[in-house]
Formats: C-alpha cells, sequence, structure tokens
C-alpha cells in the first residue's frame, strides 16, 4: 500500500465515523432536547449548523478518497460482479441517502430555528434524523462488511 493510499483510507475512515457520529449524536440527543423545549433557538441553530458543516464536508471528502480508493482497487466488472463491489455500489446509495437526508432534517430545524421556534421544527425534522441515523449505522455495518471479505 503506497502512502497515498494510507492517507486516503485514513481519511474516509475518519471523516466516515465522523459523520455518522454527528448525525447519531444529534438524533439521539440534540433533537429530544428541542422536542422538549429545553434549548433556546440560538444554541441548537448553531448545532444544526455544525451538523451542516460536517455533513457536507464529509459528503466531498467521501466521494474525493472513495473515489480514489474505488479507481484503484476496482474495475467495472469487480464492481458490479462482485459482493465486494455489491457492497461498495451500496455504500455509495447509502452515502447519498445520508447527505439528502442529513440536509432535509437540517434545512427543516434552521427554518424553525429562524423563527424562533424549537418544538415544531424538532418534530418535523425528526423523520429525517432517525432516517439518516439508521443508514448512518447502515454505512459504518457497509463498511465493515467490505473490511470482512477485504480480509
Amino acid at each position: 500500500m503506497t502512502a497515498i493510499d494510507a492517507a486516503m483510507y485514513a481519511t474516509h475512515l475518519v471523516f466516515a465515523g465522523l459523520w455518522a457520529g454527528s448525525v447519531l449524536f444529534v438524533t439521539y440527543a440534540v433533537l429530544p432536547t428541542a422536542m422538549n423545549g429545553d434549548a433556546r433557538p440560538g444554541p441548537l441553530s448553531k448545532v444544526t449548523g455544525k451538523l451542516q458543516t460536517v455533513s457536507r464536508a464529509s459528503a466531498l471528502l467521501l466521494l474525493l478518497t472513495g473515489g480514489h480508493l474505488a479507481a484503484t482497487n476496482y474495475t467495472v466488472g469487480s464492481l458490479t460482479g462482485s459482493g465486494r463491489g455489491h457492497l461498495v455500489i451500496a455504500m455509495v446509495v447509502l452515502w447519498f441517502t445520508l447527505a439528502a437526508l442529513v440536509e432535509v432534517g437540517t434545512a427543516k430545524l434552521s427554518d424553525g430555528f429562524d423563527r424562533q421556534k424549537v418544538r415544531e421544527p424538532a418534530r418535523e425534522a425528526r423523520p429525517f434524523l432517525l432516517g439518516a441515523s439508521l443508514v448512518a449505522v447502515l454505512l459504518l455495518v457497509d463498511a465493515g462488511a467490505i473490511l470482512g471479505l477485504y480480509y
């Protein structure tokens, strides 16, 4: 493995973990606080903004590093004709799904917080962030399965 490949793997794993962890934290720690009305819109808006930043940066870095890893480790035939390749394709689909769910969920939160509301936007964003949490866990499981097939 070259130093560039090692850097790509490390960056890919760190940002995948950061993205998944951020989504899970907001869904299971921040969102219930907002639904209970136990926080003000200002601080919640900052948390939502940070989740958007982490999500967008992670999506971009995962696209770049994952693209490099796929280009150096797979051919079209191995992506479409092997179990490991199918897991990589599933990862890409899950990645797009996670990005979309986080964008919609955080947009609902941000819109409500801008109107100085807390409970209503949290309730509206909840299904999207719960879905994003499920997808984040599935992405980590998929990554483990890919590594399991590698070794």
